[in-house]
C-alpha cells in the first residue's frame, strides 16, 4: 500500500522482484503515467491493482499486455481521455473494472469483448461520452452489475441490455431509463419522485391526493354547472362563459382520475410496464387532455379577466360582447387549446414522445434527452403564452380594485363603502393569489430546467398532482359560489324548497292575511316590497 505518497513518476525497474504481488495500492499519489512498455513486467501474480485518484492520461494496451493474472482495475478519478479497442485484450481473468470519473469521450464498441467471459462488475459512470453504442455490452453475458451513472443516453434502446441475462444492478444517471431495462432486479437511481420501481406514484401521500384532487375538481366544477343550469342568470352569456370554464377544469379532473386508476393498476410492477405505458397511447390521450384543460381554462381566465376589466373601468363604453361574439370567443378558445394539444402528437420525429417524458404523462420540465423543438414548445407554451396569461390577469385586476377604489372615495357613506371595499379586495386578492399559486411553480420549474439545474423529483411530483390542479379546483369556488349573486339565488332556492313542504292542511286553517303577516316562514324568506306595503295599510294581498 503506498497511498498519499508523492510518487508522481514510476520507472520499470520501481517493482523488481516483487514475483509474488497480488495486492497494489497507490491511491492519490500524483501519478501521471504508468511505466512502458508492460506495468505488470516484474508482478506476474498481481491480481488486484487501485490507482485511484491519480492524474494518468493514457491506457493502452502495451501497459497492460503482461497483467494476465488481474482480476480487479480500479482507475477511477483520473484524467484517461482515451481507451483503444484492444487495451484490455490480455486481462482474461478481469471481473471488475472501474473506469468511472475520467475524461473518457468515447468508448470503442468492442472496447469489452475480450473480457466477456469474466467481467462481473463494469463501472463507466461520470464520463463525458458522447454516445453508448447499442453493441457496447452485447459481449458481457456474465456481468452482474453496470454503472451508468452521469452518463447521458440520448439513444437508450431496450436491447441495449437485454444480451445481459445475469445483470442484478443497474446505476443510470435518471429514473426513466430504468424502464429500458425492466429485466433487471435492482435500479437506480429507484424513484423520480413521481414514480418509483414498484410504483406509478412513488408514495402513499400521492396516491391519495390524486383521488382526492381528482374528486375535489370533478365534484365542484359538476356541481356548479348543475346550480348554473337550476338558477336564473343575471348575465345569460356570463353564465355561459362559466359554465364553459368548469368543463375546461373538469377534464384535469377527469386526467388526475386515470393517473390513480393505471397506478393502481401497475401497482408493485411498475417497472416493467413503465415503458409500455409511457409510449402508449392511453398516457398521450390523458397527457393531452391535461394540456387541453389547462389552456382552455388559462385563455377562459383571461377573457373573463378582460370582460370585468372593460365592465369596470370602462363602464360608459360600448365595448359589450354580444351573443355571437362569445360564441366566437368561446369555440376559438377550445379550439386554440386543442391546437396547442395536438400539435406535440402530429410528429414524432419532430417532438419525439412529447407527453411520456414521465410516468404522469405531462411535460412540465426539460430534460437533455428532450428534442429541441419539444423543448422550445413547451418553453414557449408555460413561459411565453403562460406568463402573458398571468401578467394581463393580475395587472387587469389590480387597474379594477384601483378604479372601485377611486370611484368610493365620492361615495357619501363611509361604512358602506368600506364594507364593499373590504370584500372586493378579498375577492380579487384570492382570484389572483390562486392564480399566483398555481403558475408561479411551474414557471419557476421551466426555466431552471430550461438553465439546467438539477430539479428534485418529489418537487415534480407535488407540482403536478398539487399546483397544478389548483386553479381548476379553485375556480368555480372564486367564480361562482362566493359570489353574491349565486348566493341569493340559492337561498331563494332553499326557500322554495321549504315552502313547498308545509302541509295542505296548515295552509287551510290559516287565513290570506296571516299567511303574510303570522305564519312563521324560513329565515331567508322576505316578502315583496309591494307585499309589504299592502299589509302595513291593511289591504286584502290576494285582492291586490
Amino acid at each position: 500500500m503506498l497511498d498519499h505518497n508523492p510518487l508522481s513518476s514510476l520507472s520499470q525497474d520501481t517493482f523488481i522482484g516483487l514475483q509474488s504481488l497480488m495486492y497494489l495500492s497507490m491511491v492519490g499519489t500524483s501519478l501521471q503515467q504508468l511505466p512502458h512498455p508492460s506495468f505488470c513486467q516484474h508482478m506476474p501474480a498481481l491480481d488486484w491493482l487501485d490507482l485511484e485518484g491519480n492524474q494518468i492520461q493514457t491506457l493502452n494496451y502495451s501497459i497492460l499486455k503482461t497483467c494476465r493474472r488481474l482480476e480487479v482495475l480500479l482507475l477511477m478519478d483520473n484524467q484517461i481521455r482515451r481507451i483503444p479497442e484492444n487495451t484490455f485484450q490480455s486481462l482474461w481473468r478481469l471481473t471488475e473494472l472501474n473506469l468511472s470519473s475520467n475524461r473518457i469521450r468515447e468508448l470503442p464498441k468492442n472496447t469489452f469483448k475480450s473480457v466477456s467471459k469474466s467481467l462481473l462488475k463494469l463501472d463507466i459512470s461520470h464520463n463525458p461520452l458522447l454516445r453508448i453504442h447499442p453493441s457496447h455490452f452485447s459481449h458481457l453475458t456474465h456481468l452482474q452489475s453496470l454503472a451508468l451513472e452521469g452518463i447521458e443516453i440520448p439513444d437508450i434502446q431496450t436491447k441495449m441490455f437485454l444480451p445481459m441475462k445475469n445483470l442484478s444492478h443497474i446505476y443510470f444517471k435518471t429514473f426513466q431509463y430504468c424502464s429500458y431495462a425492466p429485466h433487471v432486479r435492482s435500479c437506480k437511481p429507484n424513484t423520480d419522485g413521481i414514480s418509483s420501481f414498484e410504483d406509478l406514484l412513488a408514495n402513499m401521500v400521492l396516491r391519495v391526493s390524486v383521488w382526492v384532487m381528482a374528486f375535489i375538481t370533478c365534484f365542484g366544477n359538476l356541481f356548479v354547472i348543475g346550480m348554473r343550469s337550476l338558477i336564473r342568470a343575471e348575465n345569460n352569456l356570463h353564465a355561459a362563459c362559466i359554465k364553459v370554464l368548469c368543463c375546461a377544469d373538469c377534464l384535469m379532473g377527469v386526467y388526475l382520475f386515470f393517473i390513480g386508476v393505471f397506478d393502481v393498476k401497475f401497482r408493485g410492477q411498475y417497472n416493467r410496464n413503465a415503458l409500455l405505458w409511457m409510449e402508449s397511447v392511453e398516457c398521450r390521450t390523458i397527457g393531452f387532455l391535461a394540456m387541453l384543460s389547462s389552456e382552455v381554462s388559462v385563455l377562459l381566465l383571461t377573457y373573463l379577466t378582460l370582460e370585468k376589466f372593460l365592465v369596470i373601468v370602462f363602464p360608459f363604453s360600448n365595448l359589450r360582447p354580444g351573443k355571437l361574439q362569445t360564441v366566437v370567443v368561446l369555440a376559438s378558445i377550445w379550439l386554440l387549446g386543442f391546437i396547442i394539444a395536438a400539435v406535440p402528437l402530429m410528429n414524432e420525429d419532430v417532438f419525439g414522445n412529447y407527453y411520456g417524458r414521465n410516468g404522469v404523462c405531462f411535460p412540465l420540465h426539460s430534460d437533455r434527452q428532450e428534442k429541441p423543438t419539444a423543448k422550445g414548445y413547451s418553453t414557449g407554451i408555460f413561459l411565453g403564452l403562460n406568463l402573458v396569461a398571468f401578467l394581463v390577469i393580475a395587472l387587469s385586476y389590480s387597474s379594477m380594485f384601483y378604479s372601485i377604489y377611486k370611484t368610493g372615495i365620492n361615495a357619501t357613506d363611509m361604512r358602506s363603502r368600506l364594507h364593499t371595499d373590504v370584500a372586493v379586495t378579498n375577492r380579487f386578492f384570492f382570484i389572483v393569489f390562486s392564480d399566483a399559486l398555481c403558475w408561479i411553480p411551474i414557471f419557476l420549474v421551466k426555466l431552471l430546467s430550461l438553465l439546467e439545474v438539477e430539479i428534485p423529483g418529489t418537487i415534480s411530483s407535488w407540482i403536478v398532482i398539487f399546483i397544478l390542479p389548483i386553479n381548476s379546483a379553485l375556480n368555480p369556488i372564486l367564480y361562482t359560489l362566493t359570489t353574491s349573486f349565486f348566493r341569493e339565488q340559492v337561498e331563494v332556492l332553499l326557500c322554495r324548497w321549504q315552502r313547498r313542504h308545509i302541509s295542505k292542511k296548515d295552509r287551510k286553517s290559516l287565513t290570506s292575511s296571516t299567511i303574510f303577516m303570522e305564519t312563521p316562514r324560513p329565515p331567508c324568506y322576505q316578502p315583496p316590497a309591494y307585499l309589504q306595503q299592502l299589509s302595513l295599510t291593511g289591504a286584502d294581498p290576494h285582492n291586490a
